[in-house]
């Protein structure tokens, strides 16, 4: 009896020793640690932007499409505008884009996942078939719906993408918050009197964190992606505004890009994909540090 009685005692570090063994293994994993530390890099020279450049990311000038020099380190376009301050001023919006999206995805997605799998029964059954619907519509088709009806603008971008992404991460908590809604703990819960709302904050979302936070560093890569194909299709953020897709786009636009202005397209794709590996990198690595079977 006495040694039933102490048992939390005993359980309570554990689990915060999960969490430890998970950030030490994540240390060992080399390339995530180096995605973690260059998307931080890459995300501090975005905010920097006005500081590390002496050009405004749309004032133009006489110099166009000049090849790299010590004046313009990666040259000039059509209008003669500098690509680093270009490059720099579009991982803001790239990178903003693809936290933004992945985090109106994750505050619907989790709330609505948590919900149906709590509920159970048939409000589960409505509730993921809605899911099932939605997911069987093109995105595409859905973007430029509401391109077409409301223009184009960053924060229907944020929205439109966001509101795509949710569904996947619904489905992830929903199965995770059945598996353990029967578990003693969340039956000790209810035993003491604790309401819905209480048991779903306090006890079924801190369980499917690890997944979550798997599924945030995956997505916002993802979505980045999403944004560029969308800004190539001339479906991105309107101009003077640019992010890694339009840049792409421009340069790809330009006559005789590849051949004879290369840089166009060179340093905005290189960015583009530097800061993809680094976050999926980063995003295997927290995969492996928090998978279960590990712990």
């Amino acid at each position: 009896m006495h040694h039933n009685s102490n048992k939390p005692v005993v359980e309570a570090p554990r689990g915060r020793s999960l969490w430890y063994q998970a950030w030490r293994r994540l240390l060992r994993n080399r390339m995530a640690v180096a995605g973690g530390v260059l998307s931080i890099a890459i995300a501090m020279c975005a905010i920097a932007a006005p500081w590390i450049s002496p050009y405004g990311y749309d004032e133009t000038s006489p110099d166009q499409f000049q090849p790299p020099s010590f004046r313009h380190p990666m040259g000039t376009d059509i209008h003669g505008r500098d690509l680093l301050t270009r490059v720099l001023y579009g991982a803001r919006l790239s990178l903003g884009v693809g936290l933004v999206a992945t985090l109106v995805s994750l505050f619907i997605g989790v709330g609505y996942g948590a919900v149906a799998g709590y509920a159970g029964g048939g409000a589960d059954t409505v509730m993921m078939r809605t899911v099932d619907i939605i997911y069987s519509m093109p995105y595409m088709f859905f973007v430029i719906i509401l391109v077409a009806i409301f223009g184009r603008s960053v924060l229907l971008l944020f929205v439109a993408l966001g509101a795509v992404q949710w569904l996947t991460v619904a489905r992830i908590v929903r199965g995770q918050v059945l598996a353990i809604k029967g578990k003693e703990f969340i039956q000790a819960a209810r035993a003491v009197g604790a309401g819905h709302a209480r048991i779903i904050l306090h006890h079924l979302l801190p369980n499917v964190l690890g997944p979550v936070v798997v599924y945030m560093t995956l997505t916002v890569p993802a979505v980045m992606l999403q944004e560029a194909f969308l800004s190539f299709l001339g479906l991105g953020v309107p101009p003077p505004a640019s992010s890694w897709g339009t840049l792409i786009a421009d340069g790809a636009s330009a006559i005789n890009a590849l051949r004879i202005y290369w840089w166009l397209l060179l340093f905005p794709g290189a960015a583009m994909a530097v800061t993809l590996f680094a976050l999926n990198f980063l995003g295997d690595g927290l995969r492996d540090a928090l998978d279960p079977h590990l712990r």
